[in-house]
């Protein structure tokens, strides 16, 4: 697996793994403002993406916000053919190696612990696993689920 900067030409990927969580997060795909986005990441060198060497296709990516003294994980999918891999471990290991300097924090919105894709995603146990906490309520996601913040505080 490789971890690199995304690319411009890696937009079509991003799609692609936003058309599979559409279900969890509403949609992405035909959103303009989520290709914008997309698109600023990659021209700022905050997005990351994995691959294979061997493959074209995306096996994740994340959109990163390094603001320090407080950074944000904006967006963080893996395919669903990589899922369990550790493909989503190495985008945030690279991206804290990359942006993150203690003292800092980490900040994430995931589902809430009430919300279908808590458990179906294995998001909120991915994210305790890598040492961030659950905090306060967040505004619910697009599609009207329950979201919550997850926190790391890095030393």
């Amino acid at each position: 697996m490789i971890i690199r900067t995304a690319r411009e030409q890696d937009l079509p990927g991003f799609l692609g793994l936003a058309a599979q969580v559409e279900h969890w997060f509403g949609p992405m795909v035909a959103d303009p403002g989520f290709t914008r986005a997309v698109r600023r990441s990659i021209g700022a060198g905050t997005a990351l993406v994995a691959s294979e060497e061997s493959s074209s296709g995306l096996l994740g990516a994340v959109l990163f916000g390094a603001a320090p003294p407080v950074h944000h994980v904006h967006w963080l999918v893996v395919s669903d053919g990589a899922r369990g891999r550790g493909v989503g471990s190495a985008l945030l290991s690279d991206a804290f190696r990359r942006w993150v300097r203690g003292p800092a924090t980490v900040e994430v919105v995931t589902f809430g612990a009430d919300h279908p894709g808590a458990v179906a995603s294995g998001a909120r146990v991915f994210y305790e696993r890598l040492g961030f906490t659950p905090a306060e309520p967040a505004a619910p996601g697009p599609e009207g689920g329950s979201r919550q913040v997850y926190r790391r505080h890095v030393a």
